[in-house]
């Protein structure tokens, strides 16, 4: 009979390091705090030089790197410095994003070009970068996140349905090449997440008309989404490989 393993150390990370991009603010940092929580060692990436204070307000044993992960060699040497101090990287969460508004057909090209650069782009670039390593050792974990945008259409939101569009494809390629070799690739789909930039761009009149839609009738929790980053990542999920977890209170059924 083959043996269970503890439950208590499915979601244990210990002596496992973590990089975390986008991880200064919103989704990004409450990952970020989870892991820790769990004493996984973190390495908090993000553009915003405000990312090493949340690194010290983690604790001891958590360092950060300002970089910019559409920057290909910015990216290597922010993966080779977080290799040199921790000897290894087990898990990569590719969470940088942005998001500019505009209607399709008048939609700027620089920021179509931007948006597909952070978050399609830099997720390519973190991942190339790591899974060298993490093949090598014949195990890893990566979560991309997508979004509910990734298979449904948004108003105003044609560069960032098409970037996380093209984080899924992305994924299942990963996973598909990767899998045999001990390293998983999944992403996560939120819907609207209680974030200071998520409450701000769908504030007010919009912002009910948003939740009313919702079976569940809220957005999600910055913590939710942390929650299910940490079962993809960790012992429970091993055999959960190419998928796109949905955490939209089942608005993409509606």
């Amino acid at each position: 009979m083959t043996e269970i393993p503890s439950f208590d150390d499915l979601l244990d990370f210990s002596g496992k390091t973590v990089v975390v991009t986008g991880a200064a603010t919103g989704i990004g940092r409450a990952v970020a705090e989870a892991f820790a929580t769990k004493r996984a060692r973190v390495a908090l990436l993000d553009r915003d030089a405000a990312v090493s204070d949340v690194a010290v307000s983690l604790g001891t044993g958590h360092i950060a790197h300002v970089a910019d992960v559409t920057d290909e060699q910015g990216v290597e040497r922010a993966v080779k410095s977080v290799t040199e101090a921790f000897g290894r990287i087990d898990i990569l969460i590719n969470n940088a994003g942005i998001g500019p508004l505009a209607p399709a057909e008048s939609y700027p090209t620089a920021e179509w070009d931007r948006t597909l650069a952070v978050n399609l782009k830099g997720a390519f670039l973190m991942a190339r970068a790591i899974a060298p390593g993490m093949l090598e050792q014949g195990s890893g974990r990566i979560v991309n996140m997508a979004s509910q945008a990734a298979i449904i259409g948004i108003e105003g939101h044609v560069a960032y349905c098409a970037s996380k569009a093209g984080i899924i494809g992305m994924t299942n390629c990963m996973a598909l090449e990767w899998g045999p070799r001990g390293v998983t690739v999944n992403a996560v789909s939120p819907t609207v997440v209680e974030t200071e930039l998520g409450l701000t761009g769908w504030a007010g009149e919009k912002g009910e008309r948003a939740r009313a839609a919702i079976p569940t009738r809220r957005f999600a929790k910055p913590w939710e989404i942390a929650a299910s980053v940490l079962y993809l990542a960790g012992g429970a999920a091993a055999m959960v490989n190419g998928a796109n977890l949905m955490i939209d209170g089942g608005y993409t059924i509606t």
